[in-house]
């Protein structure tokens, strides 16, 4: 058994005696640090938005903003967090502590009303103040673009915040606003500094227990002695589990800081994605490179979600719309599926068997997903959902082309939300291969893809509508690509 504790604003604070399922919210709000709040307890609203110290792109460190309503406290053993009451300086005695930038800025441009998603916002804003080279990479320099500011200031990294007052307008000014780190920021110096280790974590409490082993080798051993463990790693699906189902564990092992499943490799004919890589790792260490899945990540969920979800969790969990799955089906990718007798790779095709089921064994678990090389040239991820970001979707299609010389030399389709199972779209494939990019193929094989996979009809949206987005979706890719093909 360990001492399990948490650096919270410069102190470290025992964990003891908080149940292992216990959140980082109650965690932090049962030692009087209040501005933390709960909306929805399912991530949705990030009014109970952290600051965490993890291994940066860029720096070292950096300061990464997580819904601390999802995450079990004993997750962040040993791990540096900042609560909104810490982004603000001591002050002289007897004086109120000066306000952090970003806090400013929100105050004077009134990006506040009544105030409870506010210490969430500023996390969340204080995350990308913090965002190493923001300023050399703003997009919108002329103020142009909608979603980035002159300051480089990436709106995304709010997208996971909801506020019912202010109308965004004031919130945005003040994201817009906000200026670089000095040097004598403690946070911003910190980044300079590496983040805490990984440390091995053994703690039990009521009968339950966390568990967080330094190598995949010990954690598989784990796995196979405790076949009824829940493997967490950025604990974005199973906090909610916890919150709103009450689901309980006998055992949670953490996997999200093993540095077997943290690695990425890009060879002459294959990357490999390391299943513990929060997605926000990927996209910034792929920078483009793998232009199909730079069109997913902004449409997954919010950045805040991004800051701890993982493809193996996306994977693992089963779900037929997760978003990543149409992806990586149309990517052609596999798994490398990991226990304690050794490794075996799998086809992703091949993955799902049903609904929420797979050919993962009990013990087994993802270790990396493998992405073949070279990458078709024309792609394309079309999520329909009721709103343009941070929703679930109705269907998600994901494309890879191969255009040559006019001819479709190759096709595939991964599809999301219309079976049981995430599906490739075989019958569309074979439809388009071997046949001129045209127009007139184009509707041909729109009508095919429409029949594709089993919609059913729910809250979200009709079999017919499903079955009429599928066709438009490859008429809209046909449209958008076919300039830029010919060219």
């Amino acid at each position: 058994m360990t001492e399990a504790r948490i650096t919270v604003n410069g102190k470290e604070t025992p964990i003891s005696p908080c149940a292992p399922h216990t959140t980082v919210l109650d965690f932090l709000r049962e030692r009087g640090l209040t501005g933390t709040k709960e909306g929805c307890a399912e991530g949705e609203c990030g009014a109970c938005s952290v600051l965490v110290a993890r291994p940066g792109v860029d720096k070292p460190t950096d300061w990464v903003a997580v819904n601390a309503c999802l995450v079990p406290a004993a997750a962040l053993d040993g791990q540096e967090v900042v609560t909104s009451e810490g982004l603000a300086g001591a002050g002289e005695p007897g004086t109120p502590p000066a306000l952090h930038p970003v806090q400013e800025e929100m105050a004077v441009r009134g990006g506040s009303q009544c105030g409870y998603c506010t210490p969430g916002f500023v996390c969340s804003m204080a995350a990308e103040y913090y965002r190493p080279n923001r300023c050399a990479h703003g997009d919108a320099a002329d103020g142009t673009d909608a979603e980035h500011g002159p300051n480089g200031f990436d709106l995304h990294a709010l997208s996971g915040n909801l506020c019912r007052c202010t109308g965004y307008r004031p919130i945005r000014d003040a994201a817009f606003a906000v200026g670089t780190p000095t040097d004598e920021d403690p946070l911003a110096r910190r980044r300079e500094q590496a983040p805490p280790a990984p440390v091995a974590t053994d703690y039990a409490q009521d009968g339950s227990a966390f568990l967080r082993k330094e190598t995949l080798a010990e954690t598989l051993q784990v796995l196979r002695e405790r076949p009824d463990a829940v493997v967490v790693a950025g604990s974005t699906d199973w906090g909610v589990e916890v919150n709103i189902r009450s689901r309980r564990a006998g055992c949670a092992v953490a996997v999200d800081r093993l540095p077997e499943l943290r690695e990425l490799r890009v060879e002459s004919d294959v990357i490999e994605i390391g299943a513990a890589l929060t997605l926000t790792e990927i996209e910034r260490r792929l920078d483009g490179g793998v232009p199909l899945l730079a069109e997913l990540f902004p449409q997954f969920a919010s950045r805040l979600i991004r800051n701890g979800a993982t493809l193996g969790g996306n994977l693992g969990t089963g779900s037929p719309i997760g978003d990543s799955p149409p992806v990586l089906l149309a990517l052609e990718a596999s798994l490398v599926l990991a226990d304690a007798d050794g490794e075996r790779e799998v086809p992703l095709a091949d993955y799902f068997t049903g609904y929420r089921q797979s050919v993962r064994r009990p013990g087994e678990l993802i270790r990396a997903v493998r992405v073949p090389l070279p990458l078709s040239p024309v792609v394309a991820f079309h999520k329909i959902a009721k709103r343009r970001f941070d929703d679930i979707s109705s269907v998600a299609v994901a494309f890879a082309v191969d255009v040559r010389d006019g001819i479709v030399r190759k096709a595939r389709i991964g599809l999301g939300g219309v079976a049981a199972t995430p599906v490739r779209a075989l019958a569309t494939e074979e439809a388009l291969e071997g046949r001129p990019w045209s127009a007139e193929t184009a509707r041909t094989a729109a009508q095919v893809l429409r029949g594709e996979g089993t919609p059913m009809s729910d809250h979200r949206a009709s079999s017919a509508y499903r079955s009429a987005m599928l066709g438009q979706s490859l008429l809209k890719l046909h449209a958008q690509t076919t300039e830029a093909v010919s060219s």
